[in-house]
């Protein structure tokens, strides 16, 4: 009579692989499919504009403060040396866009300046940020 009982048990358990390779399973495909929007990582003041739209292809950020001082990947860089940071970003990531997040207190010529820089360094999706309207 025992061994009935006992053997009733083992088959009453329930055989939790199946459900955990399908978890893994979509974990697995969540973090490959999800995209990941990356910042400059400075505080600008963004130019508010009624027709901005969410640039999804950007790989390089540049932000321009509003005293001028220009950062690429949280780092101050020289005018002189935009050209040849954001070339050696494109060597190391491939053919990327730019979005440039300048102060809306940033004189024109800054922002001209790194839009020359990147064309030169090869760079053909040039994008402004700006903050939508709501």
């Amino acid at each position: 009579m025992r061994r009935r009982k006992a053997r009733a048990e083992d088959d009453s358990q329930i055989d939790m692989t199946p459900m955990l390779d399908v978890v893994f399973i979509m974990l697995i495909f969540f973090i490959v499919t999800t995209s990941f929007v990356r910042e400059s990582g400075l505080e600008v003041d963004r130019p508010s504009a009624a027709t901005a739209t969410e640039q999804t292809k950007a790989g390089i950020f540049v932000a321009i403060k509003d005293t001028g001082e220009i950062y690429i990947d949280n780092h101050q860089v020289d005018q002189q040396r935009v050209r040849a940071s954001l070339e050696r970003l494109i060597a190391s990531q491939g053919e990327v866009g730019l979005v440039i997040q300048a102060d809306k207190e940033t004189r024109h010529g800054a922002v001209v300046g790194v839009m020359d820089a990147a064309r030169e360094a090869g760079i053909k999706q040039i994008s402004v940020a700006a903050q939508a309207d709501k």
